[in-house]
């Protein structure tokens, strides 16, 4: 089969535009006879965070001609089919399911936000194949061991090491600032709720005269923020937080923009230093303070520009945080299959436990697969203020890694989960 220049045949391409499937097939590779790996991929292509789920899909495909040009998972040549979920969790469970018993997949790249993730996370503990999480942040997903099953693992960010460099960056600025009284606006859901609590946690533990005076709880994917940023200017606090995300922190930033409410406030919004973000508000305001999600500078290093100018330039945009998750899962499949010299999904779940690997999004130029609960450690973290044109975000302070992995220890052990 002929490959084309953009990863993704005609045809293929139009059913994805259609909200079908799609199937990625790869190139051949010249003297193998193994026979190819199917891996399924449900994803968001459609509605409101639709961009995300295409910089998914893009960056998967990406990874994926590499390796198949390498020879593939041991041997074996990938080819991705690619579902759209539409944002639904009883679709995203529906499609993963039909993906194993209807479409042969061998495995799954779970590209779903937290509402869809854990229930492909149930269609995997169903069916045991193996599973990558590659966008959920919910840190119960691999945190709790009641949820944690053999055959997934979490390979992207997580709330809890996003909340402890946070809430220590942010503790530094309200201590400076003298910001005391505060705000929470985020989603009404698992990520939203657990992720805010946490950067609270340690936002109080580095701070602790601060105190939270309003709440606000819109709904995932909902129109209209009016009635959460008149709470907010009523309550009047001196800073807000915010784990909004994608087009919904769009939506909220721009909306507010007629009331000037991020004028009269420092505006703590994990999500917003990511392109998808950065480059859809209408007038982003300057100085908010933000944790990375992918922006090129950050690690400033040659391997991770040339990353992100590598995406841009097949796809004419830049990268997203999902993105460089889904990038970094393929190569970690590719990697777990030579260490397992396998690609049946037992051995690679094996394989996984433990498994570090060199890529451009380690803090160090590494990341670590860690065995005890089958999550991602030592990715680029850290957090900076905004400015409204590129590079967005100059300077970002990096978390500690040693730090945040102590603060996470001490967080599951209150919890049971240690």
């Amino acid at each position: 089969m002929t490959r084309k220049k953009s990863g993704l045949d005609r045809r293929s391409f139009m059913a994805l535009a259609a909200g079908g499937a799609a199937t990625l097939s790869m190139p051949h590779i010249a003297g193998a006879q193994a026979k190819t790996i199917r891996i399924g991929m449900p994803t968001i292509l459609s509605g409101r965070v639709a961009q995300l789920g295409t910089s998914s899909r893009n960056a998967a495909m990406m990874e994926v001609e590499k390796v198949n040009a390498a020879g593939g998972l041991a041997g074996r040549p990938i080819e991705l089919v690619i579902r759209d979920s539409k944002g639904q969790p009883q679709e995203a469970a529906r499609v993963a399911r039909e993906l194993i018993n209807t479409d042969n997949c061998e495995m799954l790249i779970d590209a779903e936000a937290s509402t869809g993730g854990f229930a492909v996370h149930e269609v995997a503990r169903d069916l045991g194949v193996l599973c990558m999480h590659t966008n959920s942040e919910t840190s119960s997903l691999t945190a709790d061991p009641k949820l944690r099953i053999p055959n997934a693992f979490r390979c992207c960010r997580q709330g809890i090491h996003d909340s402890a460099a946070g809430g220590n960056y942010a503790a530094s600025i309200a201590k400076a600032k003298n910001l005391t009284r505060w705000g929470v606006v985020s989603p009404d859901y698992a990520y939203g709720r657990d992720t805010t609590a946490e950067f609270l946690m340690y936002l109080k533990r580095f701070a602790p005269n601060v105190e939270v005076i309003t709440e606000a709880w819109p709904k995932i994917f909902q129109a209209d923020y009016t009635e959460a940023i008149t709470k907010l200017l009523q309550a009047k606090p001196q800073a807000l937080y915010s784990c909004l995300w994608g087009g919904d922190l769009t939506s909220f930033i721009d909306q507010s923009a007629i009331y000037a409410l991020l004028n009269q406030m420092e505006f703590f919004a994990v999500n917003m230093a990511d392109y998808t973000a950065l480059t859809v508000v209408k007038n982003l305001p300057k100085g908010i303070h933000s944790g990375n999600r992918y922006i090129k500078t950050f690690p400033q290093t040659p391997a991770n520009a040339a990353w992100g100018d590598g995406y841009r330039a097949k796809f004419n945009e830049y990268p997203t945080n999902w993105s460089w998750q889904n990038a970094l899962v393929v190569n970690m499949l590719a990697a777990a299959a030579k260490k397992a010299g396998s690609a049946d999904g037992k051995k690679m779940a094996e394989a996984l436990m433990g498994l570090k690997i060199e890529t451009p999004f380690g803090a160090d130029g590494t990341v670590t697969m860690r065995a005890e609960d089958q999550t991602l450690i030592g990715y680029a973290i850290g957090w900076g203020t905004t400015i409204p044109t590129e590079p967005y975000v100059p300077g970002v302070t990096p978390g500690d890694w040693k730090q945040i992995l102590e603060l996470e220890a001490e967080w599951k052990k209150s919890k049971g989960w240690a």
